[in-house]
C-alpha cells in the first residue's frame, strides 16, 4: 500500500509537469501518466521495477501500464 501512495504523490507531479512541459509520446497507443490522469485515469496499482516503478492506470473498461522513471519521464501503453 505504501507504493500506491507513493505512485499518488508522483502522478500530482506528473500532472503538473505535464502542464508546464510536452512529454514524449511512445508509440501510436502510448501516452503518459499526465495525460492519463487529465482524462480522468486512476491509480489502481503500483510496483517497483529496478530504479523504475509500473503503474497500472484504470478507467472504466480501459487500462494502461505506466512505467515511471521521474516527473518527466514516463510511457504508458495499454494492455487491454
Amino acid at each position: 500500500m505504501p507504493n500506491v501512495a507513493l505512485a499518488t504523490l508522483i502522478l500530482l507531479g506528473t500532472a503538473a509537469a505535464a502542464n508546464a512541459q510536452q512529454e514524449v509520446q511512445i508509440g501510436a497507443s502510448g501516452t503518459t501518466m499526465g495525460a492519463l490522469a487529465s482524462q480522468g485515469y486512476e491509480i489502481k496499482a503500483a510496483a517497483p521495477n529496478g530504479s523504475r516503478y509500473v503503474v497500472f492506470m484504470q478507467k472504466d473498461t480501459s487500462a494502461y501500464a505506466c512505467e515511471f522513471v521521474n516527473t518527466t519521464q514516463t510511457q504508458c501503453r495499454q494492455i487491454n
